[in-house]
């Protein structure tokens, strides 16, 4: 891997304020399969809270509602700040990182184009825009040239919220790209900044555009026979109440909580032992593995779903995969409740995306939209709102691997699920004993 990934807290709402960049370069002696940039810098976008976010996490648990939404966004810990770039021409490598907890955020430079040549650690074909779009946890690479006037132009983010009728932080966060001037008077210092253009909060129009414009560098190699085919539903849903709690504890829609799931299994995290430790060491009662390949029932996905559909399992329930598996899967978003665009992330492996669209997923049509030439290759995918996203990997990487929504609040409701990828023959393809120092749950 080369590029950029990220380090963040994962223990309830601590990554609003617990995150960073990982910067990967190239190994000595060789270079980028771009023009060396002059400055290479990174940008983290985030949420700010005026609270405790883990105590409106807290709050929201409690009642059963939606949390509050951020009070402002950030860009590298601030809601407007000043960013020092280059001289005039200069090309610079920016590294965005979208760390909110839970909000798809589009970027963008005014009067900058952007060239995208990486995203997740891995290099991409490049190509231009003038908007990003990044869904939490997801990382882009960008080169900038300073080919404007000089002048002071804002670097500016603010949602892409595809859940209709859902609240959400309506506010734009601020930095400032400075072309330094020679001599610079006292109007350089003091004019005020150039603003961009951005999308509609709801342009899925602009979101997919971006999405389904990465191919790899070069052509790749593809699973082409496949030993697992899985089709998961993903999507919001609603728990009932007992009549005597919901005053308190059930603040949703009608006196009901709201939750989440895939396949129509609302996932527990359990809460004595992990679930690595509980598999590595053989303890039963921890989870079960009949997490189902396919949703129970099949239904109008993206349609008028019945209310019959709108409540989940609850259950701490995986799927076992043996090593070396090729496994492709549907990912399939639903219209329980809202619709909305989730990015989701697995958890030890890089990805292919083959495809993505709108609507349920039909295989005898979707299936020839497959790219199996230069597909790019990712961490995260962006599951359309009302529509489908198909991935493949090679399972060799023996352990056990979350995959779930990166808006944190889904996460909390359910909106996940776990791979257990058994070890393969040799030492090199088993799990490694823990260290005798290790910390136990």
């Amino acid at each position: 891997q080369e590029g950029t990934l990220w380090w963040h807290a994962h223990s309830s709402w601590l990554r609003a304020t617990v995150y960073g960049a990982i910067i990967i370069h190239p190994k000595e002696g060789s270079s980028y399969p771009f023009p060396k940039p002059k400055r290479d810098s990174v940008i983290a976008l985030g949420e700010w809270w005026d609270a405790n976010p883990i105590d409106v996490i807290r709050e929201a648990t409690r009642t059963g509602a939606t949390p509050n939404v951020s009070d402002a966004y950030t860009i590298n810990g601030q809601p407007g700040d000043l960013y020092n770039c280059s001289s005039k021409g200069e090309t610079n490598l920016i590294r965005v990182i979208n760390a909110a907890l839970n909000q798809q955020l589009f970027f963008t430079i005014a009067n900058h184009k952007l060239t995208v040549v990486g995203a997740d650690a891995s290099y991409v074909k490049p190509f231009t825009t003038s908007v990003l779009m990044l869904g939490p946890g997801q990382t882009t690479d960008v080169l900038v040239k300073a080919d404007q006037p000089p002048a002071r132009y804002y670097i500016a983010a603010r949602a892409y919220a595809s859940a209709q009728g859902a609240p959400f932080d309506n506010t734009t966060t601020t930095a400032i790209l400075e072309y330094k001037t020679a001599p610079c008077t006292a109007k350089c210092t003091t004019s005020k900044p150039i603003m961009p253009r951005l999308p509609a909060y709801n342009d899925t129009t602009t979101a997919t555009a971006f999405t389904t414009s990465f191919r790899s560098p070069r052509k790749v190699f593809v699973p082409t026979e496949i030993d697992e085919n899985l089709f998961i539903t993903a999507g919001l849903g609603i728990n009932q109440c007992p009549p005597k709690t919901r005053a308190r504890n059930c603040q949703g829609p009608n006196g009901t909580r709201f939750t989440a799931s895939m396949n129509n299994v609302s996932f527990v995290l359990p809460s004595n032992f992990s679930l690595l430790q509980a598999h590595h060491q053989g303890v039963r009662g921890v989870f079960t593995t009949d997490f189902p390949a396919k949703p129970p029932v099949k239904f109008d996905y993206t349609g008028n779903v019945s209310r019959s559909l709108w409540q989940p399992t609850p259950g701490t329930k995986v799927y076992r995969l043996k090593y070396g598996s090729r496994v492709q899967i549907v990912l399939q978003g639903t219209n329980i409740f809202t619709a909305e665009n989730h990015p989701i992330h697995l958890h030890g492996y890089d990805f292919y995306i083959l495809a993505e669209g709108f609507g349920n997923f039909n295989p005898k049509t979707d299936s020839a939209k497959f790219n199996l030439v230069d597909p790019p290759l990712r961490n995260t995918v962006s599951l359309p709102v009302k529509g489908w996203a198909v991935i493949r990997f090679v399972a060799d990487n023996p352990g056990v691997w979350i995959m779930h929504c990166h808006l944190d609040v889904h996460i909390g409701w359910g909106l996940a699920t776990v791979f257990l990828v058994d070890n393969g023959v040799g030492p090199l393809q088993q799990l490694e004993q823990p260290p005798p120092d290790l910390p136990v749950c």
